[in-house]
């Protein structure tokens, strides 16, 4: 399996998509919004993209909730993550009890639909100045954030499904968006280390199968974005917290990677800092680019990574038969959270 993650144009695979995806150094597939119609298409899909390799490409979407759940219809509707926060605050069992079985819908359906895994849980810290954060964060209080993304990610766990926590080491402090600009964070480590790095600290000791760094510049710190850092990913990441799983770089095509040059240069700086496996979506051409151009040799720690975010779940057809999900999506609509 290759270290590049890319995307589909629509709801069934092109001749081109198929080319794309046959390339050695692809090893993964994003899906979006406009890969999705209904469960029945989308589990066609993604059957057909399995069968294209053996061993298959690693299958992800962002599906965290609130405003960032690309499967809408069919599925079951996920809070924001800010919800369990306010809830938090006044009934910590209740608050507990609920997001548990929220991970677990959100793996079980995936799963059930032939997908690998979510981005997700979103682990930075909400101070209120990201919009592009905002309420995809759990709370402002790290303890908060991390004692709810444990409860998330046990139901992926019972559902059968990996996940990959973001955007490390936190992207909740600065206004900026990473999309559209080059967010700086003039913090020291100290008060990084403190308060923004507690979460991925806690999960990374729990076996978490993936981190996502952020493409935010912490000056004080290092001159480049955590994502092509090899002191934020390979000294704190790997030597600090001991992390053991896959490193995804956030999309190659937002602007928040611009600082490291043309596509093939920011994947292969990427991959040199500490990433396994990079992202690049909503740009074919670019996508092209990057697969012509992208010198890479097979890592086998890497691949060994990979496999362990392989999804294991029940089938579609089966699901609603289950009755621990039968009691998941009982218990949502009981809690009644928006």
């Amino acid at each position: 399996m290759g270290p590049v993650m890319i995307d589909v144009a629509g709801l069934e695979l092109t001749t081109e998509d198929r080319e794309r995806l046959g390339h050695p150094l692809v090893g993964g597939i994003i899906l979006f919004a406009r890969n999705y119609e209904s469960p029945e298409q989308l589990l066609a899909l993604t059957l057909s993209i399995r069968a294209l390799r053996s061993p298959a490409l690693l299958i992800a979407v962002d599906h965290e909730g609130g405003r960032v759940q690309r499967f809408r219809e069919g599925f079951s509707a996920i809070p924001t993550m800010r919800a369990f926060g306010k809830l938090w605050e006044s009934d910590q069992a209740k608050a507990k009890e609920i997001v548990k079985k929220t991970g677990y819908l959100i793996g079980a359906e995936l799963l059930a639909h032939a997908v690998d895994f979510s981005f997700a849980p979103v682990l930075d810290l909400d101070y209120g100045e990201s919009s592009v954060i905002g309420d995809r964060s759990f709370h402002r209080d790290p303890a908060i954030v991390t004692a709810l993304a444990r409860e998330l990610i046990g139901g992926f766990a019972e559902a059968g499904m990996g996940w990959v926590g973001k955007h490390f080491p936190g992207h909740g402090f600065v206004r900026g968006d990473s999309h559209h600009e080059v967010p700086i964070d003039n913090r020291s480590f100290d008060e990084i280390e403190r308060d923004d790095l507690l979460p991925f600290r806690e999960l990374a000791r729990l076996g978490m199968g993936g981190i996502m760094p952020a493409h935010v510049i912490y000056p004080d710190v290092d001159a480049l974005p955590a994502g092509f850092s090899s002191f934020w990913l390979k000294d704190i990441l790997r030597d600090q917290l001991e992390f053991k799983g896959v490193v995804f770089s956030d999309d190659l095509s937002m602007e928040g990677a611009s600082t490291a040059g043309g596509v093939v240069e920011r994947a292969a700086a990427a991959l040199s800092a500490g990433c396994d496996m990079v992202l690049l979506c909503n740009n074919s051409q670019q996508a092209d680019k990057l697969l012509s151009g992208l010198k890479s040799e097979p890592d086998t720690d890497s691949i060994a990574r990979f496999e362990q975010m392989r999804g294991c779940g029940t089938p579609a057809l089966a699901l609603k038969s289950n009755p621990r999900y039968v009691t998941a999506v009982d218990a949502m609509k009981r809690a009644n959270i928006a």
